[in-house]
Parts: C-alpha cells; sequence; structure tokens
C-alpha cells in the first residue's frame, strides 16, 4: 500500500458505512475516523486510520460502538480523542430510535501497527467510552446530526426533526440544553442537516430543510432567523460547508445534482451553480487552507476536485505558470487565470459515495467513503498543487 504520486490508498471495511470524520484536533498526522453500519447493532465499529505519508502505509485502530450503527460522526476541534455519533439503536420496546452520544477513544490515538491493533474478535476490541449521552428524545425521535462549536469545545450543537439543541458539554455524565430553535411551517417541516457557521463568532447555526437553508441568530433569545436561502435546490439538500475565509460565502449540495455557491448577502441567486455529477450529491466541502479547491461526493460513485477560483479568497488577477518548471522564463503571455471547473475526477469507488472530508493536517490530503464500507485516502494532483502555490 504505498502512496507513490498521487495513487490513492484504499482501505476496506467488515461492515457498511456513511460516517467519515477528520480527527480535528490533530495536526501533525493525516487521521480519519470512520463509523460502521452493521445490522448486528452491537458489531459496530469507530476505526480510527493514519496514513503513513512517508511510506504510503496505514495504521489504524478499532474500537466498539455496540450503541448501534453509526448515522453521523464529528470530532471535536480541541480534544483529539473526543467524538460524537447519532446512531440507531433498539429500545426497551424492541423499536428502532436514533440517538446521540459524546464518546472518548480508550487510548491516546498515536498510531498503533495492524497486528497489535486487531484483537481476536469484535468482542475482544476496546470498546468507546462514554461521555454523555444527549436527551434528545424530548425534542423528537430523529436524530440527523451532532456537531461541536468550531472552537469551543464544551459546546455542541444537534439537529432533531424540526429543531435545533445547543448542549452545554461541562456537566460531567449529562450535557444541559442551554438553547434551541423550532422550525414552524405547514407540513411538520423538519431538518436535514446543520452546521455551525465558523464566522461572526460562531454566534450563527444554520440549518436545512427540504430545498432551504436558514441561518439563525444564537445572540438572541429566542433565537431567530438571520437570513434565509428559499429554494436553494429544486430538490432535497444533503449538505452544506462554509468557505473558511470568506465571512458570507458558503457551499450547498443535493438531490438534484448540483453543488451551489452562495453569497448570503444575496440569497436570490446562486453566485456559482455546477452540475457536475448525475446524480445526488451527498456532500461538499471547501479545503481549509485554499479555498478554491473544493471536494464533492454523490452516488454516482464519484468523487470531484473543482476549482471555484472565481470567489475564492484568491486574488483574482492572481497568475498561473502553464508550465512551472521553466520558472521565471515563461513570458506572461503564456499565463492565464485559474479558472473554475474540474480539476480531477476519483473513480475508485463502486457504490454511493456519502462522506468526504479534508485532512486537518495536510491540505492536500483527503478520505472518501463509499456505502460497501471502502475508505480511499487521495491527494491533490500534484499540477494542480503546485499551480496554487507558484
Amino acid at each position: 500500500m504505498k502512496m507513490e504520486d498521487d495513487t490513492p490508498v484504499i482501505y476496506g471495511l467488515e461492515f457498511q458505512a456513511r460516517a467519515l470524520a477528520s480527527q480535528l484536533a490533530e495536526s501533525d498526522a493525516v487521521r480519519f475516523m470512520v463509523g460502521t453500519q452493521s445490522l448486528k447493532l452491537s458489531h459496530n465499529q469507530v476505526h480510527v486510520v493514519e496514513l503513513n505519508e512517508e511510506t504510503g502505509g496505514l495504521l489504524k485502530q478499532v474500537f466498539q460502538h455496540g450503541a448501534g450503527e453509526v448515522w453521523t460522526l464529528a470530532a471535536s476541534p480541541s480534544d483529539a480523542n473526543l467524538i460524537a455519533t447519532c446512531y440507531n439503536t433498539l429500545t426497551a420496546e424492541n423499536t428502532c430510535r436514533m440517538q446521540s452520544a459524546i464518546w472518548r477513544l480508550p487510548l491516546q490515538v498515536d498510531g498503533v501497527p495492524d497486528e497489535v491493533a486487531e484483537c481476536g474478535g469484535i468482542s475482544d476490541l476496546p470498546a468507546l467510552e462514554l461521555v454523555s449521552k444527549l436527551d434528545t428524545e424530548p425534542h423528537g425521535p430523529d436524530v440527523k446530526v451532532t456537531c461541536f462549536h468550531p472552537t469551543d469545545g464544551s459546546k455542541a450543537a444537534s439537529v432533531v426533526d424540526n429543531k435545533f439543541v445547543i448542549w452545554d458539554l461541562n456537566h460531567r455524565d449529562t450535557a444541559k440544553v442551554v438553547q434551541s430553535g423550532v422550525l414552524e411551517g405547514k407540513g411538520q417541516p423538519r431538518f436535514t442537516t446543520g452546521k455551525w457557521n465558523p464566522h461572526h463568532g460562531c454566534s450563527q447555526f444554520v440549518t436545512a430543510n427540504e430545498g432551504h437553508v436558514r441561518s439563525w441568530d444564537l445572540r438572541v433569545s429566542p433565537v431567530r432567523s438571520a437570513w434565509t436561502i428559499e429554494n436553494a435546490h429544486c430538490q432535497l439538500v444533503r449538505d452544506l460547508d462554509f468557505n473558511p475565509n470568506k465571512q458570507y460565502y458558503m457551499a450547498t449540495c443535493g438531490d438534484d445534482g448540483y453543488s451551489r455557491f452562495w453569497d448570503v448577502r444575496n440569497p436570490s441567486e446562486s453566485a456559482v451553480a455546477r452540475a457536475d455529477h448525475s446524480h445526488w450529491v451527498w456532500s461538499i466541502r471547501y479545503n481549509h487552507f485554499h479555498d478554491q479547491l473544493v471536494l464533492t461526493s454523490s452516488s454516482d460513485s464519484q468523487v470531484i476536485l473543482t476549482s471555484i477560483a472565481s470567489i475564492s479568497s484568491e486574488p483574482i488577477s492572481h497568475m498561473v505558470d502553464d508550465d512551472p518548471n521553466q520558472g521565471d522564463a515563461v513570458p506572461d503571455t503564456h499565463k492565464e487565470k485559474l479558472e473554475d471547473g474540474v480539476l480531477a475526477t476519483y473513480d475508485e469507488h463502486e457504490d454511493s459515495v456519502y462522506s468526504v472530508e479534508w485532512s486537518s493536517a495536510d491540505p492536500w490530503t483527503f478520505a472518501s467513503l463509499s456505502y460497501d464500507g471502502r475508505l480511499v485516502i487521495s491527494k491533490v494532483p500534484r499540477a494542480e498543487k503546485y499551480m496554487i502555490l507558484l
């Protein structure tokens, strides 16, 4: 498993999976975490996979997530060993129900080799340590996502049915609700996802329901809408992300096959719209450092790396050499602006690609996860990397 040049590295899981996260609080090692979806609820696991960038080999640790099948997984930005999961489990009445909890990895993850990390069987794997079970039942039965505050590790938010709930995690094994918001409307509208806006002091939480996107101002009580993008997509909005370097810009994707990029000050029309996939787009992510780079993944089994340079934080006059090896010898007439468009298409998956995430340690490395349990760790093509850097 050598990562020669731009060759992707593939890691196969025993079970189906759709939950992927980068270990945000880890800035030195390229690590990703995957939660499984086994119908045998007690057999579910969280895999921590590390890429050895010198050899291209993979190191892993596997932990029991016996509470149920993992639908979403989030990493704490301040504690490398803290995660949040939303999972499907059985109640005492033998009915399925979505729940959410905060967990701690039982050991400091430091790249344990395969032969050490793999135990005799599932029951021999170390179990995740329950930090706090989030009591979402008073708010509804369907928890979509739980995500940590971008800068404050003691706060998290859960999206439940037509509500979102802000938690204070400092209360030991019991998280306390400190704020909540409700989406009112006809036909019992329900959120599909939600995410903190990292700008404006993280004072906004943004939700998606049906084809609409709405931002909630957390500085007022009760919370109220700060801005709304009506009909952002003509079908369900699956995911959203924020440009880390431009405070008013965000990206959305959905079942209409489109990726759309918005200036929320002008919500009536998207700044850029792209239809690069042939089916539902499940995930969209800005690069943490070079915001002209955007990843999308879809149930067409593809991951696409796109340049959205026209509305990035890079100066519009930023020029790149056609041939970076020729350096200063290339006259200005042979230079051109970095254009919007598809930079690379990744075809290593054979099933729906539900998640894609950039590494928090290396801006040129990312991972994608398909439902058949295939995790693929890939690189931005060297040619595109040099175009940006030179």
